[in-house]
C-alpha cells in the first residue's frame, strides 16, 4: 500500500483554516520521533506547508497538533559554502515539491540550491539521513537546537551528542532530549563551529546556549555519500547511545527502509478495499496510515530489555511504558474502538502507559503532551477504558483503572490541569454552573462518564458503585431546556441566561453553539427522545439541524475561530463535521426510527469531503479522530457509543472490504450496487441470513463473519422494532428519571 502514500494529507494549512492542520510525519508506527521537512520556520506551528517550495531541513518533531504547539524538537540541514550568519533564510534552499517523495516510511528531497540529494528513513527512536552532495566546497550540516542546547564532538568517533530543551509545556522545567549522531565520514575540524544569535561563527568543538546553530563540515569522500546516523533518548546520554547501537548501527540504509516499510504494511494491510473509484481507495490508506501515528510511544528499552521511561512529575527514571501525544476528548470516538477490532494487544500496552501516567500523577490522562495539558472538557479516557472492558481487552489491567475511573470522577485536584474540573459543583446541583467554563459540555461529558463507570463496575461486580453512577448519568437532564430543545447553561440557582442566542459559540459550550453541543448524550438517547417528546419532535429538531444555513456568532470567543469557518464552508448546516463533538449526530435519525436519512448524509458526508490531498479533511485531524471516522463509516458502521461494544450500521461506500483480525479471522463486506444514485441501505445479511438489527456487536465481529449490503435509489418500507433500534441506557423510565433530577 505504500505506493499509493503521501504523507502530506490534510497539510495545507493556516491558523485560521484547517484542512486537517496534520503534518506529513515519517516515521514509525507509534513512534517516539516524527520527520517532518520544515519550509518555514516564521510561521510558528505552521512551519510546514505543501505549496512552499523552501526546504529549511528536516525537522525532528514531536507535534502532535498546531495548537498543542512541539516538544523536543531539532532542526537537521545539508548545505555547501560558507556562510556569514545562523538566519535559516540565509541558508535554506528551493526544492521541488512535485517530485520530492513524501511517504510514511521514506522521505526524498533535492535541495536545488546545493544539489543535494537526501534520503531520510526512520527508527522507532531515529533515523538515517544518506545525503549525495554535488559541491565539494565545505560539505556540512547545521544543526539548529531552538531553545536551549549543548552540544560535544568527539572526531576520533565521527560523532555529535548533546540535548535539546524545547517545549510548549511540561511539568519538569529542565525537560531534555538527549541526541547523539554518527557519520561515515571525517569530521573537519577546522571548518567546524557554532554561530549564536547576531555573533560571528566561532569554530569549536562543543557549545553550550540559547539558539544554538551548530555547523558540521565534513572531508567528504565523493564516491560515497554522507550517513547521518540519528538517535534520541529522554533519559540519559547513554540511554540514547544504546538506542543508536541497537537500532541504527548494526544495519544499512536499504535494511532499516525496509524494516520501515514492513512496519507500515503491517497495520496498512489489516484491512483490504476494493473500488470502482480507485481516489476514495487512496483517501481510504492515507486515514489508515494517520489511525496508526499516534499516541506515541514515550518509553525506551534498557541494557536488561526492561521498558523505561522518564516521569517528568517526580523528574525520575521509572519503570514500564507510556505513552504521550494524545487527547482523548477527540479520540475515545474513533481510535480505540477501531483499535479494538484491529489491534487489541497494542490497545493493551497503551492502557498500561496510561495507567502508569495515573500512579504518577494521581489521575488519569485527558490531553498528553509530553505529560498533562489538560485541555478540553472532561475525562473521557473513562470511554477508552469502558470499551475496552466491554470487549474484553486488559483484563488484567481494568480493576486498577476502574480504581482510576472512580478517584479520578471523585477527587479535587489542586492543579486545573488534573481530574474533573468542578466537581465539587458536579457533585451538589447535579450540573456544572454557568460560573464554569464551557459548563455544557463538562456536564455531558461527565455524565457520559459516568455511565462508563457504572458499565465497568458491573463488569467487575460492584453493584454500589455501578447503581450510583448510573443515576449520575441521567445528570445531563438536568440542563435539558424543553422549550428550546438544547442543553442550556444555568447558574447555581438554576437559572438559563436570557436572552439566549442558539447559534453562538464558545463561553458555555467547547467549539460548538448549542445546536453541535445539545446531543452529546451518547448512552441515553433514548431518554434525550423522550424528554424531547418522542420520535417526532426529535426528528423534526435533527431536520432543523441539518436544513438550515451554517450561520454562527462569536460571542463567546470575541472573534471568529477555524471551526466557525469550516463549518460555514463545508455548508451541511449546523452538522459540523469538520470538529469532533459533530461525528455522532447523522445517526440521530437512525436512534429515531429513520437510518434512510442517516444513510443519505453519510454518503454525502464522506464523498463530498473527504479525500487524499492536502486539502483532504474538512476540518482538524486530531490524531487519527477524524480518519477513523471515515474509515468506521465507509466501511458501513460507527461506534457512536464506545462501552457498550455495539457500532451502528449506516452504509458503506467500497464494493468489497476484507478486515483482517487479531484472531486469524475475517469481517467480509461487499456492497451490491454501489453506485452514486444508490443512497439507502435496502436490506443487510449477516451471514447469509437476513439482518433487521441496525447495530452489530462487537461479539459478532470479532469472530469473522460476512456482511452483504445492498443499496437502494429511495428507502425502503420497514417499520424498525425498538429491539432493533441502537442501544440506549433507558426507555420509558428516562422521563420520570429526568423529572426527579430537575
Amino acid at each position: 500500500m505504500l505506493e499509493l502514500m503521501d504523507t502530506r494529507q490534510g497539510t495545507e494549512n493556516q491558523h485560521s483554516y484547517s484542512n486537517g492542520n496534520t503534518l506529513p510525519y515519517t516515521g514509525f508506527p507509534f513512534g517516539m520521533n516524527f520527520f517532518v521537512p520544515q519550509t518555514k520556520h516564521t510561521n510558528g506551528s505552521w512551519f510546514f506547508h505543501p505549496r512552499d517550495r523552501v526546504f529549511q531541513g528536516f525537522r525532528l518533531t514531536h507535534q502532535p497538533s498546531p495548537w498543542m504547539g512541539d516538544f523536543s524538537h531539532l532542526l537537521l540541514t545539508p548545505l555547501s559554502g560558507a556562510f556569514q550568519n545562523a538566519d535559516i533564510h540565509h541558508y535554506q534552499s528551493s526544492y521541488r515539491p512535485e517530485s520530492a517523495i513524501y511517504q510514511p516510511h521514506y522521505l526524498q528531497i533535492t535541495q536545488a540550491r546545493y544539489q543535494i540529494k537526501n534520503e531520510l528513513v526512520p527508527t522507532t527512536y531515529g533515523a538515517i539521513l544518506r545525503s549525495n552532495y554535488r559541491d565539494s566546497n565545505l560539505p556540512g550540516l547545521s544543526l539548529h537546537l531552538p531553545g536551549k542546547g549543548e552540544i560535544s564532538l568527539d572526531s576520533n568517533k565521527k560523532q555529535i551528542s548533546g540535548y535539546v530543551s524545547n517545549f510548549a509545556g511540561c511539568e519538569d522545567p529542565n525537560f531534555k532530549m538527549y541526541f547523539i549522531m554518527t557519520f561515515n565520514h571525517p569530521i573537519d575540524q577546522e571548518h567546524t563551529g557554532f554561530f549564536q544569535g547576531d555573533n560571528p561563527f566561532t569554530p569549536a568543538l562543543s557549545a553550550s546556549g540559547e539558539d544554538q546553530h551548530f555547523l558540521i563540515r565534513f572531508l567528504l569522500n565523493q564516491e560515497e555519500p554522507l550517513e547521518t546516523r540519528l538517535a534520541t533518548s529522554f533519559i540519559s546520554s547513554d540511554q540514547a547511545e544504546w538506542n543508536l547501537n541497537q537500532e541504527l548501527s548494526p544495519f544499512s540504509f536499504d535494511t532499516l527502509q525496509k524494516q520501515a516499510a514492513d512496519a507500515w504494511e503491517y497495520y496498512l494491510n489489516k484491512i483490504e478495499v476494493k473500488n470502482g473509484d480507485f481516489s476514495a481507495v487512496k483517501t481510504f490508506y492515507h486515514c489508515m496510515y494517520r489511525m496508526f501515528l499516534f499516541p506515541q510511544k514515550f518509553y525506551e528499552i534498557n541494557q536488561q530489555g526492561e521498558p523505561i521511561h522518564y516521569d517528568t512529575t517526580s523528574k525520575r527514571v521509572k519503570t514500564g511504558v507510556l505513552y504521550t501525544n494524545n487527547g482523548f476528548w477527540d479520540t475515545f470516538r474513533t481510535v480505540y474502538p477501531l483499535y479494538s477490532l484491529l489491534i487489541p494487544d497494542e490497545y493493551e500496552e497503551m492502557l498500561r502507559g496510561f495507567l502508569n501516567s495515573y500512579r504518577e500523577t494521581g489521575f488519569l490522562p485527558k490531553w498528553l503532551s509530553p505529560d498533562e495539558r489538560g485541555l478540553m472538557p472532561g475525562t473521557l479516557i473513562d470511554a477508552v477504558i469502558a470499551d475496552a472492558s466491554q470487549k474484553g481487552i486488559a483484563r488484567d489491567l481494568i480493576p486498577e483503572l476502574f480504581e482510576a475511573m472512580v478517584k479520578t470522577a471523585s477527587t479535587v485536584s489542586s492543579k486545573p490541569t488534573y481530574g474533573r474540573q468542578g466537581i465539587e459543583d458536579y457533585d451538589t446541583y447535579g450540573y456544572i454552573p454557568s460560573n464554569h467554563h464551557e459548563s455544557v459540555n463538562h456536564t455531558l461529558d461527565y455524565a457520559y462518564s459516568d455511565f462508563c463507570i457504572s458499565r465497568v463496575a458491573k463488569e467487575l461486580g460492584n453493584k454500589e458503585i455501578e447503581q450510583m453512577f448510573e443515576k449520575r448519568a441521567y445528570n445531563y437532564l438536568n440542563i435539558f431546556h424543553e422549550e428550546t430543545g438544547f442543553m442550556r447553561a444555568k447558574d447555581k440557582q438554576g437559572r438559563v441566561e436570557e436572552p439566549f442566542n442558539c447559534f453562538s459559540w464558545g463561553q458555555d459550550y467547547a467549539e460548538g453553539s448549542a445546536w453541535q453541543s445539545s446531543f452529546a448524550v451518547f448512552h441515553d438517547f433514548a431518554g434525550l427522545i423522550n424528554a424531547y417528546g418522542g420520535n417526532k419532535p426529535f426528528r423534526e429538531k435533527l431536520v432543523q439541524l441539518c436544513n438550515q444555513e451554517p450561520i454562527f456568532e462569536t460571542k463567546g470567543y470575541g472573534f471568529e475561530i477555524h471551526e466557525m469557518s469550516e463549518m460555514a464552508a463545508i455548508d451541511f448546516g449546523q452538522v459540523a463535521i469538520s470538529n469532533q463533538p459533530s461525528f455522532h449526530l447523522p445517526y440521530l435519525f437512525t436512534y429515531a426510527g429513520d437510518p434512510a436519512s442517516s444513510q443519505v448524509l453519510l454518503k454525502q458526508l464522506m464523498t463530498q469531503l473527504f479525500t487524499s490531498s492536502p486539502t483532504g479533511y474538512p476540518g482538524d485531524e486530531d490524531n487519527g479522530s477524524m480518519s477513523g471516522w471515515f474509515i468506521f463509516n465507509s466501511m458501513g458502521f460507527y461506534p457512536v457509543c464506545p462501552g457498550t461494544g455495539e457500532y451502528v450500521i449506516g452504509i458503506p461506500i467500497f464494493d468489497s472490504i476484507t478486515i483482517h483480525l487479531p484472531n486469524d479471522k475475517k469481517i467480509e463486506i461487499s456492497t451490491k450496487f454501489n453506485q452514486p444514485p444508490f443512497n439507502f441501505v435496502h436490506q443487510v445479511t449477516v451471514n447469509n441470513a437476513t439482518y433487521n438489527k441496525l447495530t452489530l456487536e462487537h461479539d459478532l465481529l470479532i469472530k469473522g463473519c460476512t456482511i452483504d449490503f445492498q443499496l437502494g435509489i429511495v428507502p425502503p418500507n420497514k417499520d424498525y422494532a425498538e429491539t432493533d433500534l441502537p442501544y440506549s441506557l433507558s426507555t420509558d423510565s428516562a422521563a420520570s428519571e429526568y423529572k426527579s433530577n430537575v
